[in-house]
């Protein structure tokens, strides 16, 4: 099975880079043979914030990690960064976890590719 990490860093709003991020993780999951891991850091551990309210018609960021989660992706979202951030890991999107950078080292070494967003 090929191994694939993607690193967010941008907000999940404003710039669309963990949009297509998430877009094209959740493309790679929806394949056979393929395991996908996603790693939320600086400004994209708000990705991870649960209730999430948009304009109907707006692509969704809670949704999107829902859908990659029920494809058995799992989501990291950095703990150093969740605190800058004011974000506890009860708001969290169900399923994702606060990660380590210990986390994301194992998940690097371990990983065919990465892919930075």
């Amino acid at each position: 099975m090929k191994s694939f990490l993607f690193i967010l860093n941008d907000a999940p709003y404003g710039s669309e880079r963990s949009y297509n991020g998430l877009r094209l993780a959740g493309a790679i999951a929806r394949r056979e043979g393929y395991s996908v891991r996603v790693f939320l850091m600086g400004d994209a551990a708000a990705c991870a914030r649960s209730g999430q309210k948009l304009p109907v018609g707006y692509y969704n960021i809670e949704a999107m990690l829902g859908n990659l989660r029920r494809r058995g992706c799992e989501v990291g979202v950095c703990g150093t960064c969740m605190d800058a951030r004011g974000l506890a890991a009860d708001e969290l999107v169900e399923g994702c976890h606060r990660g380590t950078l210990d986390e994301l080292a194992d998940w690097t070494s371990g990983a065919d590719q990465i892919l930075v967003f």
